[in-house]
């Protein structure tokens, strides 16, 4: 039994090729367009997803994972009702009217207590404020961010992201300034030159110690960084009115540390996730988007295998009816037809794998000068292999119900019914 079970199985899979071989033109256009069909999708999957990863590394490199700011006055915020007999009825917590104390009024005691919570990589404590930069022939409306550069670098990527000067002589020097690439070309200074910050309690001199360029636009244009001692002398608050910036380990879980940490701490916690959540709600809307488009193309060529395995079935109706009265069941009969589907895809998917791979590779190549939410010289792409299983498991899909219809309605021919109407 199970000897005569494999002789037909491998009967099935022959007539499968000999069909498909049979008709070459119709299943070599749906072999393309499955092809074609998961290379596009793995490429346009490649590169949304690509340009929004290296948009969170740029914004997680410069504004960091976590920003604790304001004084919560109102802890409680309570809301809550009372029937006739005095009894609450319900009760919940709100912060919607709660109002804030601006900055943080201890820094050294929150840095303590932030530095208990686990996965925490770094505390920087941040001073902004708002001023005029005077480069000597013009002046510039800056925001600048008082800093300690040692901790600062453990939450940011501002090493790295130095493009002219080095961090040794900012640090060595108390009276340097950072300036973003942006505001150095528009007052046409250099490094080492002298400029003034004009503005809170007076006006002070201070050398360039170098440039940053961080790849987003409105902070290259606007930041600029020097010492938070030079930044609380400037803004006249000796100890409040800060921030902080803190790293994490898995940016991922940002949400529920910032949760953790407002509810116990009692300061607004915002995580990048909520900082950045339009920019990331247009990544994902363009990524839902060129998914939906790609797949038309994978659904065309299931149409098309379907009405290929459909007009087959009603030309190969007498040959079935044959094989059917030699003693193949309606299943071994269906058989046939799944097996040209399956023999398709497999096809379809190694081609359209190594084309996606070859065209993702190339993309990457492809100069490309982007400035403006963050800055890039060539395309970028995330090598993921969710997208090449995604693009699989769609195809799938299409050329199974394809294959599986025109497959059920072969395996329902009656033969004596076939064979009595052609004799």
């Amino acid at each position: 039994m199970g000897s005569a079970r494999l002789i037909v199985n491998r009967l099935s899979l022959e007539l499968a090729f000999r069909y498909v071989l049979g008709r070459r033109r119709a299943m070599a256009m749906s072999l393309l367009g499955i092809t074609f069909g998961i290379a596009f999708f793995v490429v346009t999957q490649a590169q949304t997803s690509g340009f929004e990863a290296f948009f969170i590394r740029t914004i997680l490199g410069t504004n960091g994972a976590i920003k604790v700011s304001d004084r919560f006055q109102d802890m409680d915020g309570t809301v809550s009702r009372t029937d006739q007999g005095g009894k609450t009825r319900f009760s919940f917590r709100s912060r919607e009217e709660s109002r804030y104390t601006e900055g943080i009024e201890t820094p050294h005691l929150l840095r303590k207590a932030l530095s208990q919570f686990k996965g925490i990589t770094g505390i920087s404590e941040i001073l902004e404020g708002n001023a005029i930069l005077d480069g000597g022939s013009r002046s510039y409306a800056i925001s600048f961010h008082g800093i300690r550069i040692n901790d600062h670098i453990s939450v940011s990527d501002l090493g790295n992201q130095i493009i002219i000067g080095d961090l040794s002589s900012f640090e060595s020097d108390k009276m340097s300034v950072l300036i973003g690439s942006r505001i150095a070309q528009r007052l046409m200074i250099s490094q080492g030159d002298r400029v003034t910050l004009k503005g809170g309690t007076g006006n002070i001199q201070l050398r360039v110690a170098g440039m940053f360029e961080s790849g987003v636009s409105q902070i290259d244009k606007n930041r600029i960084y020097l010492h938070l001692a030079k930044a609380r002398e400037f803004k006249g608050e000796r100890f409040s009115g800060s921030i902080f910036q803190v790293g994490i380990q898995n940016p991922n879980v940002a949400p529920q540390i910032a949760a953790q940490m407002q509810e116990t701490l009692g300061h607004r916690v915002v995580s990048w996730q909520e900082r950045e959540k339009v920019w990331l709600d247009v990544f994902k809307a363009l990524r839902v988007s060129s998914a939906l488009t790609v797949s038309s193309i994978l659904l065309l060529s299931g149409l098309g295998i379907f009405n290929v395995f459909a007009i087959m079935v009603i030309e190969k109706t007498r040959d079935i009816a044959i094989l059917r009265s030699m003693g193949f069941s309606g299943s071994d009969a269906s058989a046939v037809f799944l097996w040209q589907g399956i023999i398709v895809l497999i096809f379809g998917i190694i081609a359209g794998t190594l084309l996606g791979i070859l065209a993702t590779f190339t993309i990457s190549q492809i100069p490309l000068r982007i400035r403006g939410i963050f800055s890039t010289d060539s395309f970028v792409v995330n090598w993921d292999i969710a997208h090449y299983l995604w693009a699989i498991l769609i195809a799938t899909i299409f050329v199974s119900i394809a294959s599986w219809i025109p497959a059920r309605r072969a395996g329902k021919i009656e033969p004596a019914k076939i064979i009595r109407e052609t004799l």
